[in-house]
């Protein structure tokens, strides 16, 4: 699924709830400067929870390099020519954790409770079943009660709790809660409810 090829061709034009539109294609070099924009546009909040600053283009040119060596597989979401979401799926390395990957999902304030973020994580779960994993991950603070509600109605399960594990951008400590999603024997039917 993720090979060069397929996600050069890969688009994929979807309805959303409210009746919306948007394209589903992967993220290229092309997109840095559009994936800069889109942040631009995030709320202060949603920034404080990533873990990194896409604001940055030199965290930008980073993911682009990992998409190009293989590290990462992104997903964009494109409304009326802008990016409105994304979700990736990053790989580490390492030879024990090949088979795990961490998921990122983000989406405009305005596109949220649209489906889209629905639609996103299933083109992801679909990247990791072609790239062989067995399991995504996804982190979250605690404070993150509609990020944690969405991951649990995807079928997320919490693993661990990390105490004190990050900081804020204002130096404050904050908890990491841990979930993941088995992929073996995933269906669509977990995303339609």
């Amino acid at each position: 699924m993720a090979t060069a090829a397929i996600e050069a061709n890969f688009s994929k034009l979807i309805t959303l709830a409210d009746g919306r539109a948007a394209t589903l294609r992967f993220m290229t070099a092309s997109d840095k400067d559009e994936v800069l924009a889109f942040a631009k546009k995030l709320t202060e909040d949603d920034l404080l929870y990533l873990r990194t600053d896409i604001t940055d283009p030199a965290i930008v040119a980073t993911w682009v390099e990992n998409i190009k060596n293989g590290h990462t597989v992104s997903l964009l979401a494109e409304a009326d020519g802008e990016i409105v979401g994304y979700a990736s799926v990053h790989r580490e390395p390492a030879q024990w954790t090949r088979r795990v990957a961490e998921m990122r999902v983000n989406v405009l304030p305005q596109y949220r409770g649209s489906g889209l973020g629905r639609a996103l994580t299933a083109q992801a779960f679909d990247v990791g079943r072609g790239l062989g994993l067995r399991k995504l991950a996804g982190m979250m603070t605690t404070d993150q009660r509609g990020a944690r509600t969405a991951f649990e109605r995807l079928g997320f399960t919490v693993e661990a709790m990390l105490t004190g594990f990050v900081e804020d951008r204002h130096g404050r400590p904050r908890d990491v809660l841990v979930l993941s999603h088995d992929l073996t024997g995933f269906t669509d039917h977990a995303l339609s409810k």
